[in-house]
């Protein structure tokens, strides 16, 4: 909805992307079917059994995010909604076994929205209730920065049902988590897990996938010296500065 439900790509230089193109990678780039030096890796779909991992992961690297305020049994109620829906992707990322990183993201944002709505939004609903009851100071910053944004957001329209109709052509996919704990990095994993999810938003038709990353100590440098398009600054309401950044799937 806001940059809450946009993306929050973990700023870190180990993170990248390949410069795909609709034709596929060039020549010399690595490939989404390709794995790194480590003979154990491998990329996965996520499943409920790494609901937990991912939530620790989430809390430990986006702990200002709202979701996280929320606490961990409403991150988790929502995390898992990337993985019962059509128009989300989830992977892990394992090394002889053992997790050490993911990425989620939506590759149709509206429709998975929707999704969200339709088939979890009444259990999401009482997890926030019930935490702000618990968090006055949450709470008052809820009703002031979002309760009319999100109110928005969630009245559906013709419009967004009709791209539902059309499929995901020209939809812009959204990136919004991808993590790699501390001591995997460096092996470009979270290079790997990038190229996944934007090898899936290509074949899916969509025109380009964005992000948001930290400004002050994020991967924006990184992200541009890989193809990434810079496209402005996002103030969160807590006043906290975010870099958005798209990358073109299609010419034009």
């Amino acid at each position: 909805m806001d940059a809450e439900m946009r993306s929050a790509a973990y700023p870190s230089p180990a993170l990248s992307a390949p410069r795909w193109s609709p034709e596929g990678p060039p020549a010399g780039a690595m490939r989404a079917d390709r794995q790194p030096a480590d003979s154990g890796f491998r990329i996965r779909l996520m499943g409920h059994e790494d609901l937990a991992f991912v939530v620790t992961e989430h809390l430990r690297h986006f702990p200002d995010g709202f979701f996280a305020r929320l606490g961990p049994k409403f991150l988790t109620a929502y995390d898992r909604t990337y993985l019962t829906g059509p128009d989300a992707r989830a992977y892990m990322a394992e090394v002889n076994g053992q997790p050490v990183g993911f990425i989620i993201g939506g590759i149709d944002p509206a429709a998975h929205r929707r999704h969200v709505l339709h088939e979890h939004g009444r259990g999401l609903l009482l997890r926030a209730l019930g935490s702000l009851c618990l968090q006055p100071r949450l709470a008052l910053h809820f009703l002031r920065t979002r309760l009319v944004r999100y109110g928005r957001k969630l009245i559906p329209n013709r419009g967004a049902q009709q791209t539902s109709v059309l499929g995901h052509i020209g939809v812009t996919a959204v990136l919004d988590y991808v993590v790699v704990v501390e001591h995997a990095r460096g092996r470009g994993i979270g290079e790997r897990l990038i190229a996944r999810f934007v090898k899936d938003a290509t074949d899916a038709g969509c025109v380009r996938v964005t992000l948001v990353t930290a400004a002050e100590g994020g991967a924006g440098p990184y992200y541009e010296q890989h193809g990434w398009l810079y496209q402005g600054e996002i103030r969160r309401s807590e006043g906290r500065l975010l870099l958005a950044y798209d990358f073109p799937l299609r010419d034009g």
